[in-house]
């Protein structure tokens, strides 16, 4: 079968690889579709320190069972999954209190161990989420688990129906966040440099969109919030140096502020950012369990996946994507790619 492996920084190539085999467990997966994220970007580019190398890269993937393990038994052949890539042990701490998405030895298929971008994947029942939705087309499978990062964001966040949100970032996750806090009832505020990817988020249903380029941005965002004291939350998926003290500045009191950020590099805080207005500030990592929920809201039409999708391509021009989304960001949204 064919697969994309990365073998170093820069360093693409599509192999010709033995099709897995399957355990008493497992079921085979004839991927339809898989979502190229920014975690596949990095390693491509050298810019993500949680990669391995070489590495069958994706972990955002799906497509139709073809073969099941003589222990499974809530799967058939024919049933269409969505996988979720987050592998953990079970046994330490995180593990225990039902946070299996940080747990000490976390590995994530596509980045520390062979990943979706493949003709044929194996994984076990467990990771396996059965998504036949009448209508649905089959190459969106594949962004369950973005919006599962959405939905997880939401839960660390507390977002619940009255509050005004801002999410900085309207890239694919930015969107995916904003689309499970309006379905949590919530007010949203979009933010971008660039005009393009903000009228995406009015067309995905953000209420109020801002470049974050504008001299007087600060003031603009203030202002949609009450008495201009800040929004009750604030996601920051942007996740640079500079980001997250904004995103702190912007929050009211009693707010909460939730980090994506998995960059190395220190931001300059002050404490009393965080202790004269008692702001809850967590981190939000991949997602604990929320396949389901998420399936349902494609069920619901609550989200939109296809309105995500702005490329459909051939695994064979993996590569060439990688450089369009580093080359042009302003015309990509989320590129799928397939295997049929």
């Amino acid at each position: 079968m064919k697969a994309v492996f990365v073998d170093q920084p820069l360093s693409l190539r599509i192999a010709d690889v033995e099709r897995p085999g399957v355990g008493e467990k497992d079921v085979l997966i004839k991927i339809i579709s898989a979502g190229i994220c920014g975690s596949d970007i990095g390693i491509y580019y050298g810019t993500n320190s949680l990669a391995s190398y070489p590495r069958l890269i994706g972990h955002e993937y799906g497509g139709e069972v073809v073969e099941v393990g003589r222990g499974v038994k809530t799967l058939k052949v024919g049933d269409l999954v969505a996988v979720d890539p987050v592998r953990s042990c079970g046994r330490c701490y995180a593990c225990r209190h039902g946070r299996h998405n940080v747990c000490s030895t976390l590995e994530v298929t596509g980045v520390h161990r062979n990943g979706g971008f493949a003709e044929y994947v194996t994984a076990e029942e467990q990771y396996c989420y059965r998504a036949d939705i009448p209508g649905f087309p089959k190459e969106c499978l594949c962004l369950v688990e973005p919006y599962s990062i959405g939905v997880q964001v939401n839960h660390r966040g507390r977002v619940a129906a009255g509050d005004n949100v801002l999410i900085m970032g309207s890239g694919p996750i930015g969107l995916c966040i904003m689309q499970a806090a309006k379905y949590r009832g919530a007010v949203v505020t979009m933010t971008d440099l660039m005009d393009s990817r903000l009228e995406r988020a009015r067309e995905l249903g953000a209420d109020h969109t801002l470049n974050a380029g504008a001299a007087d941005y600060q003031l603009q965002a203030l202002a949609l919030t009450e008495e201009g004291q800040g929004f009750t939350v604030v996601i920051d998926t942007v996740c640079s140096v500079q980001s997250f003290p904004q995103a702190l500045d912007l929050a009211c009191p009693a707010g909460r502020v939730v980090t994506l950020g998995l960059i190395n590099k220190p931001s300059e805080v002050a404490q009393v950012a965080i202790t004269k207005k008692e702001l809850d500030v967590v981190g939000s990592r991949l997602s604990n369990s929320r396949f389901s929920e998420v399936i349902e809201c494609f069920k619901n039409g609550a989200f939109t996946p296809q309105k995500l999708c702005t490329h459909k391509i051939s695994y064979l021009d993996t590569e060439k994507a990688f450089h369009e989304i580093k080359e042009h960001p302003e015309n990509v949204c989320k590129i799928i790619i397939q295997f049929d």
